[in-house]
């Protein structure tokens, strides 16, 4: 059965490739252009994930996103924005959103963050099974505290293998700067902080070696571990 797509674009031109597209990869399309038409649609429908444009007539795709959650908590949420504020993007992920791409993109990168958001939905609760992780090219040895990449060995102090610890249990969803201090720390204090940036700066250090690891800081919110 093909994977049914919600996409909503008022752009009728970049719309019209966009769904031929993905319906040649053999994806289902329902394409709207209209925001007050996408939640009938989305009852109607009930598709497998949602693209939305940001801008859009009528209602934004930020709006929508908060109709859709209002009815489905699990249908992951893909935006489409020609915006660059970091507040935008921090705001995409608030409401619900699992990921965004910005304008113009390619249909590749937009059919790989579909397959992606697909596969984290499907996944088990995020659980340590062991003693051995696997992050990306990396192996995790929880209770050496050591993470190894080939013959190379790094051994980790307790809070650099707790911190590397969350972001993995907690990979592709935004983490709360507060959350992230009150779990290592025991509080989010201003010398606390400061030791936080610092740890980050180390981790991202130690996974230097696989590009596809990542650990963006996505400001006034906290942190977001693509691995």
């Amino acid at each position: 059965m093909s994977i049914k797509v919600l996409y909503v674009e008022d752009e009728l031109f970049l719309g019209k490739i966009v769904k031929e597209t993905l319906e040649l990869r053999g994806f289902e399309v329902i394409m709207e252009s209209d925001g007050a038409d996408v939640v009938q649609s989305f009852e109607k429908n009930n598709p497998d994930i949602c693209v939305f444009d940001v801008m859009l007539p009528n209602r934004s795709g930020f709006e929508l996103a908060e109709d859709i959650r209002k009815l489905n908590d699990d249908v992951p949420v893909i935006f489409l924005t020609a915006k660059t504020q970091t507040d935008d993007v921090v705001h995409g992920f608030k409401i619900g959103g699992n990921d965004y791409i910005r304008k113009p993109f390619s249909m590749e990168e937009l059919i790989v963050r579909i397959e992606n958001a697909l596969r984290l939905k499907k996944d088990e609760p995020l659980t340590l099974v062991g003693d051995t992780v696997q992050i990306g090219k990396y192996q995790f040895h929880l209770n050496k505290q050591v993470l190894a990449i080939g013959a190379e060995e790094k051994k980790l102090s307790y809070r650099e293998s707790e911190l590397l610890k969350y972001l993995y249990l907690h990979r592709d969803q935004v983490i709360d700067r507060r959350d992230l201090l009150n779990h290592i720390w025991g509080n989010d204090s201003f010398f606390n902080s400061r030791n936080l940036d610092v740890y980050i700066t180390k981790i991202r250090g130690y996974l230097k070696e696989d590009d596809a690891l990542e650990i963006i800081t996505i400001k006034g919110v906290g942190y977001r571990f693509i691995g």
